[in-house]
């Protein structure tokens, strides 16, 4: 079962498309896929825009809700990565083939950061369009460039930390439910302890900290994103790849 040859782009892509197929078919319902494909862009992508108005370009604080979005549609999938193959017993097909093990790793982490990704640059596209229709009033609302370029960047890069933590994640866990919990307990601890750890300060420190927060430029903020993400992407990569052992997964 050891994995032989040089990883190609080719064969990362064959497990990329194989993936993507299974998002978009959700395991044999494609109209269940769509519609809920749907329905989420309808809430990110016009709703919550339209509710936000003119403001929804002219925070820099958008960058983190467009951090956000890649997270919460990377976790929706990759979950299923290996663990989905374990419980539908196609694993050990899988990892029969001639593919590296580098090839499918990598191919499964492109495939969800790609779909968790593109569907934040859709959302928005669909917001910018939502919000210059509904409160443009002749003058057309866009982000500054550089929050823009940020923002995609930003998107990647998050998608990228969703789909390498879950592959970790999926790597070992013996069912898909029980990766979904254990990345979503995981999403909740990094959207919620900061809030209520923050709740929890002094009054004066939360002033401070406010503060600190407004007087930052969306070019620092947009920079020390990036900077942030980067690290920690390249660290949870180089981690999967290190783990991903073929012998084990069957073991499993």
């Amino acid at each position: 079962m050891a994995s032989a040859g040089s990883t190609t782009l080719g064969d990362i892509l064959t497990i990329a498309w194989k993936e993507w197929k299974e998002y978009l078919i959700q395991r044999g319902n494609l109209r269940g896929g769509v519609v809920g494909l749907a329905i989420v862009l309808g809430v990110f992508g016009i709703m919550v825009p339209y509710q936000s108005g003119a403001g929804w370009v002219e925070q820099p604080l958008s960058i983190v809700y467009w951090a956000w979005l890649p997270l919460f549609m990377v976790i929706g999938v990759i979950a299923d990565s290996f663990a989905g193959e374990r419980e539908r017993h196609t694993l050990e097909a899988l990892l029969a083939t001639r593919l590296t093990d580098r090839a499918i790793l990598l191919g499964k982490v492109f495939a969800a950061a790609i779909y968790g990704w593109g569907f934040t640059l859709l959302a928005v596209t669909l917001g910018l369009i939502t919000v210059n229709l509904a409160h443009g009033q002749g003058r057309l609302l866009m982000y500054p460039p550089l929050v823009a370029i940020a923002i995609a960047f930003v998107g990647l890069l998050a998608a990228l930390l969703a789909a390498a933590a879950g592959v970790l994640v999926s790597l070992r866990a013996k069912s898909v439910r029980q990766a979904a919990q254990t990345l979503s307990i995981a999403v909740m601890i990094l959207l919620f302890v900061p809030v209520f750890g923050i709740q929890a300060l002094p009054p004066e420190v939360q002033a401070r900290l406010l503060s600190t927060g407004a007087s930052l430029s969306a070019e620092g903020l947009a920079v020390g994103a990036v900077v942030l993400l980067l690290v920690v992407d390249a660290v949870l990569l180089a981690t999967a790849m290190a783990r991903f052992q073929r012998s084990r997964l069957l073991a499993g």
